[in-house]
């Protein structure tokens, strides 16, 4: 590995000396490490030139996988492969596994933190949609104490989070009840794929629904007209229709190398259907498993 600028590094032992490193070097470019798959890359590809790297994997408890009540606690340093894993999660939040069981490979998911995901702030990040259509708050420590986020105030812009930078995410927390979720990714293969578009959506008993949208706009999405448009009422063909034709208004796709403008818009169409049915299906226990391809 060649870095093209020199950096300073440091690996707390604990969170209040992480945060102390943070404060002692105001002005200064800083990254966190934490799983390193994409810091990693982009000092490599010398797309991030910071002064300090403080690595924060020798910190206790950012691992922890707990309910609190109805409360869903996910340490910072929990990989996606720690989500599959876990008993907890697929008991009480398997739309988790499914979101994770489509990141990249077994050996990135073995590194990659999902906190670190949504901390990258790239459009494409499979945590974002997820995360926005579940009730998610992150949590953060700095010098002036602990803080939290909710996640609709979380993405400020591309590669850009409320976040500041003498500022370490601790864990996030997710608020569960009963509910129904799809995760539906456009890729060109399976596997070891950024995704080209993707949907993120959960459904309560009482026709609440949540839809969000990744790799269709500078940064991870809700759609407040979509989810009012759905609110209160039983799906039905009719109302898909109304909502699919919504799409185009909702999203700013590109065209690049993976995908058009105009195939991630259609494409968002056809997944919102799917998984708005998978969704509703799943919250009446029937339906298609969690992992099942919806495309």
């Amino acid at each position: 590995l060649v870095i093209a600028k020199e950096f300073d590094y440091q690996r707390p032992a604990t969170l209040e000396e992480a945060t102390a490193i943070l404060v002692a070097h105001p002005g200064e470019t800083t990254r966190i490490l934490a799983g390193g798959t994409d810091l990693v890359a982009w000092l490599r590809d010398d797309a991030v030139a910071p002064d300090l790297v403080v690595d924060i994997k020798d910190i206790p408890d950012l691992r922890d996988i707990r309910m609190e009540g109805d409360t869903l606690h996910l340490g910072s340093l929990t990989t996606f492969t720690d989500l599959i894993e876990s008993d907890i999660v697929e008991e009480h939040a398997p739309l988790l596994i499914e979101m994770a069981s489509t990141v990249a490979s077994a050996g990135i998911r073995n590194r990659a933190t999902m906190v670190g995901n949504i901390c990258s702030a790239v459009p494409s990040c499979d945590a974002g949609p997820v995360l926005l259509a579940l009730d998610t708050t992150v949590h953060l420590a700095g010098p002036g104490g602990a803080r939290s986020v909710h996640i609709d105030d979380w993405f400020v812009g591309l590669r850009q989070t409320a976040l500041t930078d003498d500022e370490v995410v601790t864990h996030v927390t997710i608020k569960l009840q009963e509910h129904g979720g799809a995760y539906v990714k456009l890729m060109r293969y399976a596997g070891e794929d950024l995704a080209q578009a993707a949907v993120g959506i959960v459904v309560y008993p009482d026709h609440d629904y949540r839809v969000a949208f990744g790799a269709v706009a500078p940064t991870p999405i809700r759609s407040a007209r979509i989810e009012e448009a759905l609110a209160g009422k039983p799906l039905d063909e009719s109302l898909i229709a109304e909502v699919v034709g919504m799409v185009p208004d909702e999203i700013s796709p590109i065209t690049d190398m993976r995908a058009t403008a105009e195939y991630r818009t259609h494409m968002c169409q056809v997944m919102l259907k799917r998984g708005l049915e998978a969704a509703v299906q799943r919250l009446a226990g029937i339906g298609p498993a969690y992992e099942t391809r919806l495309i």
